[in-house]
């Protein structure tokens, strides 16, 4: 996952915002369903896109997306 200079066990911590921002990846859900969370972490705003198998999370790939950074926004200022 190093691909966008995230690791592993940081993508993981976007699962832990209570914040966090759950939604389906429409444009890639052909083969399986796949989703965006998109959580705060240390660093920023975090995307990770993930997948359900087997009953547990896959991650598929992360990276910091100002896009996804204004949806994490708009989101939380909603539910203020």
């Amino acid at each position: 996952m190093s691909k966008h200079g995230v690791a592993f066990y940081a993508a993981q911590d976007a699962f832990l915002d209570r914040r966090r921002v759950i939604a389906e990846d429409l444009a890639h859900s052909d083969a399986e369903n796949r989703y965006y969370c998109i959580g705060k972490v240390d660093k920023g705003i975090l995307t990770v896109r993930f997948t359900w198998r087997v009953g547990n999370i896959r991650i598929i790939g992360a990276g910091y997306r100002r896009k996804s950074r204004r949806i994490y926004e708009e989101t939380n200022k909603l539910h203020e």
